[in-house]
């Protein structure tokens, strides 16, 4: 190779896995070199979505393949130095004897040298020498010193004094490394691997998450055994065994080139089994129309089917552009369950085999029935067996838990270790479902994936291995559900991620019933930003024809393309009155809500109870109780254990959804809470709502009235709607629930109580008995609502002092901003910086996924526990399960039940719950357990936490009383 043999024979003695982390054989540094270069061959072949290989042949002359490998595999050349080499005593003796010596090296953690750095340090000169071009080497040494999670500023680039390797002997060593490599994969020398373009930030994002990947599933011992001897590492053996390890580890890619369709709507009518409604039409045809990847708005009416119209637009977007998958995210848990048993069904229509590559992000997810059928080897929901089940299999639950997603020698750098064990990598077989992707942060890189759209924002944080998360974001088309739904400091994240979306070329689907016009800017305006690669674009949208519409956005030729709807769109539907009435209450125990419901129902009929406090639904629920209603009464909230609350859904989706039919009760109540806002198929007679934000209020009569065909009795033929949790104050002023107010803020109530003031008459003027005759027209109403609350102009009455509450609004909603800034993943000022270096500034510490939900979600932390019943020989599962003497699980199914009784504690108990409450010892060996908190009730069903005294009852729920003293 034309290497000096002394060189040779010392690349030939330095380690890259020692046999002390790497089940007790070491690997060489080359063989890893070679092995994570083969996986990125695989990768490519299999797994890389096709306009992702397209960018990368652009920029590589040709030889997208070969460099992707190369960058791939040159990851860990930083290794060849003192600082690496010296960290394990045994695995250095044969390169000390080589020559390649050292002196004292620092031995404190926080001022080691890191080998991913010292490969940045290694590299950097000789691309700038051998390529002639700073700017390409500029780009790519970030890629290499960031492959840990982080990448680093140039001035981070000093390493202490002897760390890197001083001399000839080190110098033709470190040169070895990478020639070696370099022709052993291809090229004829560096010089050869110089690319002729350059990748865009977003881009290289992207790139550095592929980098990661290839590493972490080279970096498996249990797939990649360790060669210590170098006579045994060549390319071809380390094609050989990344093939092996690729087909028993079952991983794959999506769509693999896929084709067109072959008629415009095929996406809908034979894909999806649709009669295309007017609005499906018109977001599956501007999908067509779009240029170029761009971003798509969708705005409809609730029930309008814009969720189907969106995934045939994804496959239009797809085929089109080359991607390989969807992201579909949803507001929360539990209204990604029934989205991702609907996105299932339809990458069934692709192929059934790809099902198994269909993931459902969220922390309860092991409580979905298809899921588990799927990812579990359970029995599946329609009767049938799943034909996966093999003996000894793990609980897809478990292999979820608590890894942070590190490779073993993450650890050397203070993060937890998390080499897949050997069962835990056991194959799937060739079409079942790859749990390598199950571990933490790797969930976005599946090829077809649904879950809460915090996965989204926490692509745009300034965390480690973020890049991780946006790689599985760039192959995909991104579709975001109820996007109205993120506040303001969320919001920052979703800008955020839409503008490195923007600039990645995805193409972006948003779907709302309620969006604010700003809002639509908003997004518009950040993903154009990242297409131009500008922090300042503003490319106004034209006010849409009609409602409803679709606004598209995109870049071409340099510059900015912002369209709307140019013709009405019909609704599905025509626009009907909604009858509203005040039913002055903020009374917390809601006892004239009680009294409404009853008469409500008296005749028959089915009401939904929608009120913005836990404890308000609580008390609602024990006055019908106690007073002995007469019909099906349900309760929802946050606060009911996992499994209750799954139950409770599925229920109330079985007696009040579209295919309820005979299912339907005479007379029925369910009491919720914001569960019931959104993404919920339900349909009611009447609905009592406590007053929130405009948006939210109508998504709320989103459930009224919401399915043709249903049978009501002649009370409820025209929907109704009773106003309440608010109350006449001085001067007719409005007095809201303590607990509203402190979720919504005081001005955004204003305006709410003003517009329904203006259909339901004056608050003191009117009685639930008597709803005005004027009432709303939904959906024709609904743009023009929404545009008034959050507009500019005043819209309450004199003397609400709507001035002086928009004030503290406006001042809290910029702090908001503010906060949220600290871990945005670029700073407005450094978003047209052209490299990743310094992205990880002051970067956030947050782990584990909890930690993760805090930073794009204000508001104060909380924390989720398993409620553990102590009885007289140990302990019981909420359901009564006998779990052991210390709490020991000894297999899934007692897990399963265990971890039903999972709930969230509300803030306040936070604190309390931290300093006070701890894993069982049993459940030490348990991964998805060892770190959860049990809420230990004692013998008396109780327990005290800080003031106050907790307990769990089945139909309640979590009940929290302040103790008296």
């Amino acid at each position: 190779m034309g290497l000096p043999d002394e060189a040779i024979t010392r690349v030939s003695q330095l380690w890259g896995k020692s046999a002390a982390r790497n089940d007790g054989r070491t690997h060489l540094l080359l063989g890893h070199l070679l092995d994570t270069a083969a996986v990125a061959g695989l990768m490519w072949d299999r797994y890389v979505s096709a306009a992702f290989r397209r960018r990368l042949d652009e920029i590589s002359g040709g030889r997208g393949r070969l460099w992707f490998m190369w960058l791939c595999g040159i990851h860990d050349c930083g290794k060849a130095c003192p600082a690496f080499q010296a960290m394990d005593a045994t695995e250095a003796e044969p390169v000390l004897a080589a020559g390649l010596t050292w002196g004292r090296l620092p031995t404190d953690r926080r001022n080691r040298w890191r080998h991913d750095v010292a490969g940045a340090v290694l590299l950097m000169p000789r691309l700038i020498a051998e390529w002639g071009d700073e700017e390409a080497a500029g780009w790519v040494w970030p890629l290499v010193a960031g492959h840990h999670g982080t990448f680093p500023s140039a001035a981070a680039l000093r390493p202490p004094r002897g760390a890197q390797g001083r001399g000839a002997a080190w110098e033709e060593a470190q040169r070895a490394v990478v020639d070696v490599f370099t022709r052993s994969v291809g090229f004829e020398g560096l010089a050869e691997a110089r690319p002729v373009g350059s990748l865009r930030k977003a881009e290289q994002l992207a790139l550095s998450g592929l980098i990661v990947m290839a590493d972490w599933i080279a970096s498996d011992s249990s797939q990649f055994p360790g060669l210590a001897d170098a006579d045994l590492i060549s390319f071809a053996g380390a094609r050989r065994r990344a093939e092996a390890a690729w087909e028993r580890l079952g991983l794959r890619g999506g769509w693999r080139d896929l084709p067109l369709p072959e008629n415009p709507l095929d996406p809908l009518t034979d894909r999806l089994d649709v009669q295309p409604r007017a609005s499906q039409r018109e977001l599956v045809e501007r999908a067509w129309s779009m240029p170029a990847p761009g971003l798509l708005v969708s705005e409809a009416p609730m029930g309008e089917g814009k969720t189907k119209a969106a995934l045939a637009a994804a496959e239009v977007l797809a085929a089109r552009f080359g991607l390989d998958g969807v992201f579909v995210a949803m507001p929360t848990q539990a209204t990604s369950d029934p989205m991702y048993e609907q996105v299932l069904q339809w990458v069934r229509t692709f192929d059934p085999e790809l099902e198994s590559q269909v993931a459902l992000l969220h922390g309860r997810r092991r409580f979905n029935a298809w899921w588990r059928a799927i990812w579990d080897g359970k029995q599946r929901p329609d009767g049938d067996g799943c034909g996966c089940e093999e003996e000894g299999r793990h609980s897809a639950g478990d292999m979820a838990g608590d890894d942070f997603g590190a490779i073993d020698e993450d650890a050397d750098y203070g993060m937890a270790s998390a080499q897949p064990s050997t069962d835990r990598a056991a194959g799937p077989g060739p079409d079942g479902p790859a749990y390598w992707f199950l571990g933490d942060k790797r969930g976005l890189l599946t090829a077809f994936a649904v879950g809460t759209v915090d996965h989204l924002l926490h692509a745009a944080t300034r965390t480690r291995h973020v890049m991780l998360r946006f790689a599985g974001l760039a192959g995909k088309v991104v579709v975001v559900d109820e996007v109205h739904a993120a506040d303001v400091y969320m919001r920052q994240f979703l800008v955020e991620a839409l503008r490195w979306l923007g600039q990645a070329g995805v193409p972006v689907v948003l779907l709302s019933a309620t969006l604010p016009p700003a809002q639509r800017q908003q997004c518009v305006d950040a993903y154009l930003s990242g297409v131009l690669g500008r922090a300042d674009v503003h490319q106004p949208v034209p006010e849409p024809a009609g409602y409803p519409c679709v606004t598209v956005a995109y870049g071409v030729g340099g510059r900015a393309v912002a369209e709307t709807s140019r013709e009405a769109v019909a609704p599905w539907r025509e626009s009907a009155p909604v009858r509203l009435a005040w039913l002055a209450d903020t009374d917390p125990a809601g006892a004239r809500v009680a009294a409404a419901v009853r008469d409500a129902v008296a005749g028959g009929g089915v009401a939904l109870v929608v009120v913005n406090q836990v404890d308000r639904a609580q008390a609602i629920y024990r006055d019908l109780r106690d007073k002995g209603f007469d019909g099906v009464l349900r309760l929802l909230h946050a606060r009911l254990c996992a499994a209750h609350r799954a139950d409770r859904t599925a229920e109330c989706l079985r007696l009040m959804g579209p295919r309820a039919a005979e299912n339907r009760p005479e007379r029925m109540v369910v009491i919720a809470t914001q569960l019931a806002e959104q993404s919920f198929d339900v349909d009611a007679d009447v609905l009592i709502t406590d007053l929130a934000p405009t948006d939210l209020l109508l998504q709320r009569i989103g459930r009224l009235h919401r399915h043709d065909g249903t049978r009501r009795v002649a009370a409820h033929r025209v929907p109704r709607v009773l106003v309440t949790g608010v109350a006449p104050g001085r001067d007719e002023t409005p007095r809201f629930l303590r607990a509203s107010e402190r979720i919504y803020g005081t001005w955004s109530l204003l305006r709410a109580a003003a517009l329904v003031t203006e259909a339901a008459g004056a608050l003191t003027a009117v009685d639930a008995s008597e709803p005005a005759a004027s009432g709303w027209r939904i959906p024709s109403d609904v743009p023009a609502l929404v545009a008034r609350a959050y507009g500019s102009s005043e819209i309450c009455p004199a003397g609400w002092n709507e001035a002086g509450a928009w004030e503290q609004w406006q001042a809290k909603e910029q702090q908001r901003e503010k906060n949220a800034e600290e871990y945005l993943l670029c700073r407005r000022r450094e978003w047209s910086f052209p490299t990743l270096e310094g992205l990880h500034y002051a970067g956030s510490r947050a782990a584990s996924e909890e930690q993760l939900d805090a930073v794009v979600r204000d508001g104060d932390p909380s924390v989720e526990v398993v409620v553990v019943r102590r009885a007289a020989d140990g302990y019981r599962a909420l359901d009564g399960t006998w779990l052991g003497v210390h709490g020991e699980v000894d297999d899934d199914e007692v897990t399963d039940r265990l971890v039903g009784g999972t709930v969230r504690l509300p803030p306040r108990l936070t604190d309390a719950a931290q300093a006070g409450l701890s894993p069982l010892p049993g459940w030490a060996g348990r991964p998805w357990l060892r770190y959860r908190l049990a809420l230990v009730l004692e013998e008396d069903g109780t327990r005290l936490l800080g003031a106050d005294r907790v307990s769990y009852h089945d139909v309640l729920g979590l009940v929290i009383k302040r103790e008296t003293r």
